[in-house]
């Protein structure tokens, strides 16, 4: 069985509830990014996720995780990453913290799965959105709960498949 870990930074308690259902589903562990130490950045399959706050900025609880995932080797491991942000009130830097995470774990080496269509989504841009796609899978509690889940449902089979599970 593979060695999945979600490793997540939440401050309303959103990014952790998806970190925990993405773990449920994938059978996976759940970690924050604050209590995250060095050696739960090495699993099989790496999912990292955060909220985006103020203007595109990544939760504080990925300071330190950041600093540690500029230690790790990840050339050639799997990655997989999810945001929440507000489409409506901040379109302009929607989930721009998954871009933050993208652009970090592919300066390691990583090999990044699970990219999510843009389509449907009411923003302006994203750093997380390259032709169409988001690096990841994007959630925005604030405008669209009633989608959380299924949107989940559909990444986390998508994820299964792309990475062999």
């Amino acid at each position: 069985m593979a060695d999945i870990k979600v490793i997540f930074g939440s401050t309303t308690g959103n990014t952790e509830n998806a970190a925990n259902i993405i773990a449920k589903e994938l059978g996976g562990k759940a970690i924050s990014a604050a209590d995250a130490r060095p050696e739960d950045f090495n699993a099989d399959i790496l999912i990292l996720g955060s909220s985006t706050w103020g203007v595109g900025e990544i939760q504080d609880d990925w300071i330190g995780g950041l600093a540690m995932l500029n230690d790790c080797d990840l050339k050639d491991k799997i990655v997989a990453l999810f945001g929440e942000g507000d489409q409506m009130g901040f379109g302009d830097t929607f989930v721009d913290a998954v871009g933050t995470l993208y652009q970090k774990v592919t300066e390691r080496g990583a090999k990044v799965i699970g990219r999510w269509s843009a389509e449907g989504y009411k923003h302006g841009s994203s750093t997380a959105e390259i032709n169409g796609e988001f690096v990841g899978l994007a959630l925005d509690e604030d405008n669209e709960s009633e989608l959380t889940f299924e949107r989940i449902r559909k990444w986390c089979g998508r994820l299964k498949s792309e990475a062999g599970l």
